[in-house]
């Protein structure tokens, strides 16, 4: 029994309720989630270690919630928590993860299942205003040049160092941090609205017929793409076509005008998904190599190489960032 699963029990004994069922396997989080029961009515515990890796979490989860429950958007209700413990008690959603549902379903249900999460993005994006007027900590925390830079800097070190053993040399170091530093300003001129930040598809469930959200304790201001680029474009193996994620495109800003959002023409979009797509996607390789390395989570591993081609096709379309193209090709995609 962990030492989280421990804390847990005993706040679960002083509240005179009955253990943990069992323990939910995390995937690359550092928090524990376990199935419990809450005075009869089955929920799930979310127990924060207490390490820097997890600082502003706990809060975080308590804040974003309450902001997205105020607003309407299908989170778990929260039945109880405890800051000195770290641990949150909220509605149990069951267990249908939204990507197993698509991975067994029809090109039909995956549509539509798709179009009815990327509603919900723009929904999210819809209650900017709202997380501003709350002072909600995600308005307060952004996508700025700092963030994004020290992203695609972990990507840098932990996919050429710690993964492949094979850091690169002095120049086309500098030379890459050079397009990428390019990447991360332009996109903190496009932080604009709310963004979940980890919106993909094991991040939605299926409960009573409806999509839920879950893993929103990090949300902050970002670009309108952000979230787009991450449902459409994680952990994928085989490269969607342009012609698809066109067609996602255009059905996201439809939604975005239903809901009165800032007009963004399809053009000016496309390049920023684009953008958008080069950072969030070298932002994931990095986080696939470190789990895989470090925490021995090989499960990754092949989602590296599709991730790598995305990139890649990203920024031959917007004709940009040369050097990160020929280290692409020349050493990530050679045979």
């Amino acid at each position: 029994m962990s030492d989280l699963e421990n804390r847990l029990n005993d706040f679960l004994t002083e509240n005179k309720q009955p253990p943990v069922i069992s323990r939910l396997t995390p995937d690359a989080s550092t928090r524990e989630y376990f199935r419990v029961r809450w005075h009869e009515t089955p929920a799930i515990a979310c127990v924060y270690p207490f390490n820097e890796l997890c600082i502003g979490q706990f809060e975080g989860c308590l804040d974003v919630t309450s902001v997205f429950l105020s607003a309407g958007l299908p989170v778990a209700e929260i039945f109880a928590s405890d800051a000195e413990k770290r641990i949150i008690i909220h509605e149990d959603f069951g267990s249908t993860i939204l990507r197993d549902v698509l991975e067994n379903s029809d090109a039909a249900a995956r549509e539509n299942y798709l179009n009815q999460a990327i509603r919900l993005i723009a929904r999210i994006q819809s209650i900017t205003p709202q997380a501003y007027k709350a002072g909600s900590i995600a308005s307060r925390l952004a996508f700025d040049f700092e963030k994004l830079a020290w992203e695609l800097d972990f990507f840098t070190t932990h996919y050429f160092t710690t993964l492949q053993k094979n850091p690169l040399n002095e120049n086309d170091s500098l030379l890459l941090k050079t397009e990428l530093d390019e990447v991360a300003k332009e996109l903190e001129g496009m932080a604009k609205v709310l963004t979940h930040r980890d919106f993909h598809a094991a991040n939605l469930m299926l409960a009573d017929g409806e999509l839920k959200i879950i893993d929103h304790q990090d949300a902050r201001i970002g670009a309108a793409s952000y979230d787009l680029v991450s449902l459409l474009l994680d952990r994928v193996t085989t490269l969607p076509t342009p012609e698809w994620l066109a067609e996602k495109r255009r059905f996201f800003l439809s939604e975005r005008a239903k809901l009165g959002l800032e007009k963004i023409s399809e053009e000016d979009f496309a390049d920023e998904f684009r953008l958008q797509t080069i950072q969030r996607c070298l932002k994931a390789i990095g986080t696939f190599s470190f789990q895989s390395e470090t925490r021995r989570k090989t499960y990754f591993i092949p989602f590296i190489k599709p991730m790598f081609e995305i990139v890649l096709r990203a920024a031959e379309n917007l004709n940009r960032f040369p050097n990160l193209q020929r280290i692409i090709k020349q050493q990530i995609l050679r045979p």
